[in-house]
Parts: structure tokens; sequence; C-alpha cells
């Protein structure tokens, strides 16, 4: 019984070994597919992965999402199978919300692979930062710059608060910074001139190298949604 069961794990464990190499010898994927989130063909800046939309493959048995993750310029890329996809952005990602597309009658986007591919999603964002300005005195930032409301149906939201965010590096957000401020939405009462300052620390109080240069970008937070709506990060020399 011994020999037997030995035989049997023996051929088990072929077929879980040939299974595995065949498995290793499967083609990865080589095309890219690459774009922006966009509104009107303007970028609609974001924090450093963590908005993203999913990927579908129709045919599948087991259907499971393709997540791809925005960089915080609206850019993404990223590389899969040459396939025909529904691109779908889940109702709760982004500051923003999908656009209807007449080709497949709901939100959802069809993307046909075939080789490298570019695209734009246009989406339809809350608000957007206007003509934002930056100058600098004495290692204090100060920003100005208008707020123009896109969304003005039964979908309007508010605007929670609005926030400066200075880091060392180029990645710039709620989360990764070395100061911040932040006003409250219902303070603001001119959204055509909004005005808003942080200090910046210098890097010896926060045990790092000195450099005599920031990264800068401004912030809005929206009711209802996790995800803010950014500027593009600027380079502030101090």
């Amino acid at each position: 019984m011994r020999i037997r069961l030995l035989y049997i794990g023996l051929f088990a464990l072929g077929i879980l070994l040939n299974t595995s190499c065949e498995l290793d010898n499967y083609d990865e994927p080589k095309s890219f597919l690459k774009g922006r989130l966009v509104y009107q063909g303007e970028a609609i800046n974001v924090s450093y992965n963590d908005v993203g939309f999913e990927l579908w493959e129709p045919g599948w048995p087991k259907k499971t999402q393709i997540w791809v993750f925005v960089d915080q310029d609206g850019s993404f890329s990223s590389r899969i199978f040459d396939a025909t996809y529904k691109l779908i952005i889940p109702k709760w990602e982004g500051p923003f919300m999908s656009k209807y597309n007449d080709a497949t009658n709901s939100d959802t986007i069809e993307v046909v692979l075939n080789g490298n591919k570019t695209i734009d999603i246009e989406v339809m964002p809350f608000y957007m930062i206007r003509n934002p300005s930056f100058s600098v005195a004495s290692r204090t930032i100060t920003a100005t710059f208008s707020v123009e409301k896109i969304i003005t149906d039964a979908n309007a939201r508010d605007i929670t608060n609005v926030s400066i965010f200075v880091n060392k590096g180029y990645f710039v957000d709620y989360k990764r910074n070395i100061a911040s401020e932040h006003i409250k939405g219902g303070r603001i009462s001119d959204w055509n001139n909004v005005s808003i300052s942080v200090d910046v620390p210098t890097f010896s109080s926060l045990q790092m190298p000195e450099q005599d240069y920031v990264f800068v970008r401004l912030g809005i937070g929206i009711d209802g949604r996790e995800d803010m709506l950014f500027s593009p990060v600027v380079k502030i020399d101090l």
C-alpha cells in the first residue's frame, strides 16, 4: 500500500510540475494601453496610485478584472494582452463622474487592443482648479486660484475644503507632504479669488538634507468623495 501511495504521490507531483512549466511558458503581454483621464482635453490631476479603473475581458468562464491605476498627472500605462476589453470606472472612484458612452449605451467604454494604444478617457469632474499662481516670501508659499463648478445639476456636490501641500519630492498629496494647510469650503466667500498660504519648515528641523526648492500643489476635497482633485505639481525655489 505504501508503495502504491508513493507512486500516486510521484505521479501527482509530476503533473503539478508539468503544469507549472506549461504556465511558465506562456508569453508575457507585450502591448501597452496608455492615456489620460481628461475633461475637454485637460488632464485630471489626482493623488498618485489612488484612482483607477477596471478592464474586463468578456468570454472567460471566470471573470476577473484588471485594475489600472492613474498617476498624479492623470496619466496611466498598463502592459496587457491584445484583446477586446470593457473599461469601467467604478462609481466611487475619483473626483469626477463617468460620461455616457453612445457606442455602448452606458458609461462603459469598449477598448480594442491590438498592439500599443493611447486613449483619453473623458470624465466629468465636479470642479476644476483654474489659474493657480504661487509666490514665496521667507519660506511662506502663497497660492491664488479660482474654482470652476462643472457639475451643476442634481449630481452636484459641495467643496469640503481647499488645501495646499508641499513636499521635498515630486510626488505631492495628502499622504505625501512635509507641510500642508487647509480652509473649510464654507469659509470661502469668493470662489473666483481664493488664497491659501503654507509655511515650509526647514529641512534640518525634519532631519532631512537641505535643498533650495520644494514641490507644491493645490487640492480640493469634495463632499462624499474620498479622492481629491488636484492642480498640477509645481516646483518652487525657496
